[in-house]
């Protein structure tokens, strides 16, 4: 695996790696993930014990819209890139005591087969998750907990306490346009809580800011 770079994103605990790909006459080969790369990258020392023991898939729709979900028991980091297609990420802090609780950004991944490089995001424990889409787009993720029933909750995408101070204007203006307009939400993330209603939540104490 060939990492071209790390960047941190508005909020610093949410991470980009560029890796490369490498093209010739007949496509391209790349390596999406070597444990030794990106445990022993020195701007990656917050991957350095982390383990992903699932690997989820899902394919999109033109203006589908999936999130903003979180889990804990256990706590579910996420390793996200965009396989093909165009994916919009989002991440929400909803960490109690964190400075940007309640703040939203986006990160935009389109992707090609005649690009050069790809990314993968990282979503930490801490924040709520999700993602909207501009074409049909296929997406995988690598989770540093197991689906556990129960123990997952989610905020609507549309709940009007969302606080978009810190996110790309132009994502937020393709937010509004792709999914406030018209987009393809299940009926779970329609309904799903508002930022207040779930901070009111006693389980919400499962996100403290410097604890999970």
């Amino acid at each position: 695996m060939k990492i071209e770079s790390v960047k941190s994103l508005a909020i610093k605990d949410v991470k980009v790696i560029k890796f490369a790909r490498f093209m010739d006459n007949r496509g391209y080969f790349t390596e999406p993930y070597r444990k030794s790369n990106m445990m022993g990258h020195p701007d990656l020392q917050v991957l350095k014990n982390i383990s992903f023991v699932q690997i989820n898939e899902s394919y999109s729709l033109n203006g589908v819209c999936r999130g903003l979900h979180f889990q804990w028991n256990p706590y579910m980091g996420k390793l996200v890139r965009t396989v093909s297609g165009h994916m919009v990420d989002l991440v929400l802090d909803i960490r109690k005591g964190s400075p940007t609780l309640g703040k939203i950004i986006a990160y935009d991944m389109p992707t090609s087969d005649s690009g050069t490089a790809n990314e993968w995001i990282w979503v930490p424990p801490g924040f709520a998750h999700g993602n909207f889409f501009s074409e049909d787009s296929k997406i995988e993720y690598m989770c540093s907990g197991e689906y556990s029933q129960g123990c997952e909750a989610g905020i609507s995408p549309l709940a009007d306490d969302i606080d978009w101070s810190l996110c790309d204007q132009r994502l937020r203006s393709s937010f509004d346009g792709t999914v406030k307009r018209s987009g393809i939400l299940s009926e779970k993330d329609k309904s799903g809580l508002s930022l207040k209603n779930w901070l009111n939540d006693a389980r919400s104490e499962n996100f403290v800011f410097g604890k999970c």
